[in-house]
């Protein structure tokens, strides 16, 4: 039995890559939708894609800024309604 993956193929870059494309959706998601749940995962994804070294960096930092974006979001309308959800 082998516990290690085969010597030529390199494991982590591939996942960095989705957790890269998924913030990014995540992200844009989270602009229309459970913005307090997808704008925090958004922002952890994108920063363990960062961190790890992703291909996709441009898309991590698309990730980044929506995550961020949807918590602003999210404040902006708690403060004019005065609730934690809000509506059109």
């Amino acid at each position: 039995m082998q516990l290690t993956a085969p010597a030529g193929r390199r494991t982590g870059i591939r996942d960095t890559d989705g957790m890269a494309v998924a913030s990014f959706v995540l992200g844009l998601l989270g602009l229309l939708v459970l913005n307090v749940f997808l704008g925090p995962s958004a922002i952890a994804l994108a920063s363990v894609a960062l961190w790890r070294g992703t291909a996709r960096r441009g898309r991590a930092l698309l990730g980044l800024g929506l995550g961020v974006a949807d918590l602003v979001v999210l404040a902006a309308f708690m403060q004019a309604d005065g609730t934690i959800s809000w509506s059109f």
